[in-house]
């Protein structure tokens, strides 16, 4: 069959990177697509997402099969729903669905009625009465954006004056909806459930940083790398989480009449209670597509398949047991904030080879050179036998790519690979 993939990031190259290799993918389409994208299909920039028409028309001439979204905004502007109604079979939400990460404020009031561990929160659409919450509560303190954010729309505020900056911040965007929560403490992860509207099973377990420097220093970004698997979500935990987080939501979400199907990110905090939801995301994560897909050892578009048509009883999903994945983010100088466009950057070809992908993120091509054409260009990846071993020859492959306008954090995965070197004294 054909398929149609919508994005343009590291997470859309992963994506075809693994799409293109399953037996029953044709061809594939990748709209807008970068130029990594462009080595496993065809990149079609001409074909305007947010037109959803031209989008289902554009489906409809190249005979696609299969869509799959992989930003978070075409979903919660209801791309699926509109593919579908004009027969088009597309993976994930609906936009009722994806309000699970549209809308922090949905998720809490539905981990409220669903028991779903989280932190407890209040819901402000004024800033005075936010004001007076936090300065009630004290800091450490979370500060969120309703909706949509890029990944960047989180304050963990450690003093007041932090809470309520970024509350002025917020609320200077007319018509702003803001999330108060309680600083939960433990270990971030990330989890990843693949959904038909009924059942779940689970799709791996990483680690990200958030952080745009080493030591977890700077502001929040949409991720300077990630490791997989998480091992610190034991086989236990997974369990927990399945059935106290995952099937609760999935049970709210039919009872609104709005099922969700495809996938369910769930960042986690495993606090001393257990693991609790900090939030969702409705998609692929972003780097941590990087670090599940080259472990992936399943043919992902069956999977696909079974999820839009709402029967995920006869499939799983295998990881190949033995090897870890880590990603390395190289982003432009300013990130997360301005940036500037168009450097040059050469070595990507001679960083990859057995083991090690560089996934492209803010690229373009241009007179046979890549440029740099956004915040997070690069998401360098390996393979190893331990997160130590990915590590290592991860770096090592950052060191081929010649960009001197680029950056990158120099840690990743420094919790996996203290764990490693301790269990090994």
């Amino acid at each position: 069959m054909n398929i149609l993939l919508i994005g343009s990031g590291g997470r859309e190259h992963a994506l075809a990177w693994r799409l293109a290799q399953s037996p029953l993918c044709a061809r594939l389409f990748t709209a807008p697509g970068n130029p990594g994208t462009a080595r496993h299909g065809t990149n079609r920039p001409d074909l305007k997402v947010s037109d959803h028409a031209a989008v289902a028309a554009f489906c409809a001439a190249e005979g696609i099969g299969l869509v799959v979204v992989g930003p978070e905004a075409p979903l919660v502007a209801g791309l699926v729903d509109d593919l579908t109604a004009a027969g088009v079979r597309a993976f994930g939400p609906t936009r009722d669905a994806a309000r699970l990460e549209g809308s922090k404020g949905f998720t809490k009031d539905l981990c409220a009625e669903y028991g779903i561990p989280t932190a407890a929160f209040a819901r402000f659409s004024a800033l005075e009465p936010a004001l007076a919450y936090v300065r009630a509560r004290g800091a450490p303190i979370v500060v969120k954006a309703d909706g949509l954010a890029a990944g960047k729309g989180v304050t963990v505020a450690d003093t007041l004056d932090q809470a309520e900056d970024a509350l002025a911040a917020l609320f200077a965007e007319a018509g702003a909806e803001v999330v108060v929560e309680e600083c939960l403490v433990g270990e971030e992860a990330s989890f990843f459930a693949l959904c038909d509207g009924t059942r779940a099973i689970p799709l791996g377990t990483a680690q990200d940083h958030k952080r745009v420097f080493d030591g977890d220093r700077g502001p929040n970004t949409g991720g300077m790398g990630a490791y997989a698997p998480a091992r610190v979500v034991t086989p236990e935990i997974e369990a927990r989480v399945m059935e106290t987080i995952i099937a609760p939501t999935l049970a709210g979400m039919r009872a609104r009449g709005c099922p969700f199907t495809g996938i369910l990110y769930a960042g986690l905090m495993l606090t001393a209670d257990g693991p609790k939801l900090i939030e969702y995301n409705t998609r692929f994560g972003d780097p941590e597509a990087q670090v599940l897909m080259p472990r992936l050892a399943s043919d992902l578009v069956p999977a696909l398949l079974s999820a839009c048509d709402g029967d995920l009883s006869g499939v799983s999903l295998e990881f190949d047991p033995g090897r870890a994945a880590l990603t390395v983010v190289m982003a432009a100088a300013g990130y997360p904030g301005a940036v500037v466009r168009g450097s040059v950057i050469r070595g990507v070809e001679a960083a990859e080879g057995e083991g090690v992908h560089v996934f492209q993120a803010g690229t373009r091509a241009e007179g046979g050179d890549l440029l740099a054409h956004g915040g997070r260009v690069l998401a360098v990846t390996a393979l190893g036998d331990s997160v130590t071993e990915a590590q290592a020859r991860a770096y090592a492959a950052v060191a081929r790519i010649d960009w001197p306008e680029g950056f990158c954090r120099h840690d990743i995965g420094y919790r996996a690979v203290a764990r490693e070197a301790e269990a090994a004294a």
